[in-house]
């Protein structure tokens, strides 16, 4: 599990990859990071100034959405935000992975972008994207860290990215990384609201086998965010 002291984690919450997250995600995504940072929270410590109601561990610090003041929860009101209790399923441990690798080659698309993207709309978006989608993988690693014993005792199931929806193939890739101007803007939208589809396909077929109330947050928030940005991105195109 990522940790406060990890080299991984700023200040006590989960770094970004790319670039700090605006609006509804950051909320979202500084709400997955604190449920999975109060696990670190619990015990070893036996100061009762350290410690929370019922002497059960110390509080934790709840960050709360863009401008808002951070709450502090008792231990126990940090165990039921983590989900404690809730044991992951297949479909969550397979979504998880799965979108890790969905989220990294977008990550690589919008890295295309910052080169060779023409149109400001085009570059503004792809940033958005990189914005959302490199702390949401921080978030889902932290996730599986923690869960690594459930996911033993499941048995780990290996998947290929490649079968995955809306995967770009590494034709598609070279073709898009050779491309400048407007016909890199061009295939970068098509690319990418393919890709979007398939990331909210993944995440609506998640929904179906899910049992923890984390990933059952992170795939709503993939539909809503995603679905939003390929309206955005079929008015550019």
């Amino acid at each position: 599990m990522v940790c406060p002291d990890s080299p991984r984690t700023r200040g006590g919450a989960l770094t970004d990859r790319h670039r700090p997250l605006t609006g509804a995600s950051s909320a979202v995504v500084a709400a997955l990071s604190f449920a999975l940072l109060a696990g670190c929270s619990g015990g070893g410590s036996s100061s009762s100034d350290d410690e929370g109601a019922g002497g059960e561990g110390p509080a934790v610090i709840a960050p709360e959405g863009p401008g808002e003041d951070a709450r502090t929860l008792s231990p126990e009101e940090a165990r039921e935000a983590g989900g404690e209790g809730v044991e992951p399923t297949a479909s969550d441990f397979a979504f998880m992975r799965m979108m890790i690798d969905h989220h990294e080659q977008a990550l690589e698309m919008t890295d295309l972008a910052d080169e060779h993207a023409e149109a400001r709309g085009v570059g503004s978006l792809a940033e958005r994207i990189a914005g959302a989608q490199g702390p949401e993988i921080d978030v889902m690693e932290a996730w599986l860290t923690r869960n690594a014993g459930h996911e033993a005792d499941q048995g780990h199931q290996e998947h290929d990215p490649s079968t995955m929806p809306g995967m770009a193939t590494p034709e598609q890739l070279a073709e898009l990384g050779a491309a400048t101007g407007e016909e890199f803007d061009a295939l970068f939208l098509d690319l990418m609201i393919t890709h979007h589809e398939g990331a909210v396909s993944m995440a609506t077929e998640a929904l179906a086998g899910v049992g923890d109330v984390l990933v059952e947050q992170l795939a709503s928030e993939v539909i809503t965010s995603q679905t939003a940005e390929i309206g955005r991105m079929e008015d550019l195109r």
